[in-house]
């Protein structure tokens, strides 16, 4: 689209190549923070059962605690549920050592990936998320229902949205400040299996 126009849109627009194929080689938003592993994570999914993925990605700018990414390596651990989750290079650190290796066969960790395509991969079936307002509309455009940890100002509202007006995500409650790995399994089964599975 950066090619046809020359002008920044406010908020997302999702590329052509997801809505209506009209507009040739429009597939990405032509800029990402971090160098995504598209072609290992794409690959990784195409082998995965349709809607049997969680996604699991905070954005690019919500730093979690060494405390909370504990709860979600537990919640993760825990179950027999197979993932996709973006660790940032800034927080691998905060990652048990043995932990990639561990859930190597029911899980991917990758320090970033195209969201689109994931997002828009059939193998997903939920996504753990910040609720940053990109991630919340991409979210909703591919039918993809959300277990919400917002962070940080508009993040709170988004969820508060995701859940009790278009009903297409779950919030995972915190305690001091800390969602805990029941509480984050919880919505995660009641996503997969309740009645906010992917459309």
């Amino acid at each position: 689209m950066k090619q046809l126009w020359n002008a920044v849109t406010i908020g997302p627009t999702l590329p052509s190549f997801y809505l209506d194929k009209r507009v040739e080689n429009d597939n990405e938003y032509g800029f990402n923070i971090h160098k995504p592993n598209s072609n290992n994570c794409m690959e990784w999914l195409d082998n995965k059962k349709i809607g049997s993925v969680v996604y699991v990605s905070f954005g690019s700018a919500a730093n979690l605690s060494a405390e909370q990414i504990t709860e979600v390596v537990d919640a993760l651990r825990q179950s027999n549920i197979t993932f996709l989750w973006v660790v940032k290079p800034d927080e691998q650190s905060k990652l048990p050592s043995d932990f990639i290796k561990e859930t190597s066969e029911k899980g991917l960790v990758v320090t970033w990936c195209s969201q689109l395509a994931v997002l828009a991969h059939h193998a997903v079936g939920c996504f753990v998320s910040h609720c940053g307002w990109n991630s919340t509309l991409e979210a909703i455009s591919f039918g993809v229902p959300i277990v919400a940890m917002p962070q940080i100002l508009d993040q709170i509202i988004n969820a508060h949205f995701l859940e009790n007006v278009w009903v297409v995500g779950l919030i995972a409650t915190e305690n001091n400040g800390v969602t805990t790995s029941e509480e984050i399994y919880r919505c995660i089964r009641e996503v997969l299996e309740g009645e906010r599975t992917r459309n």
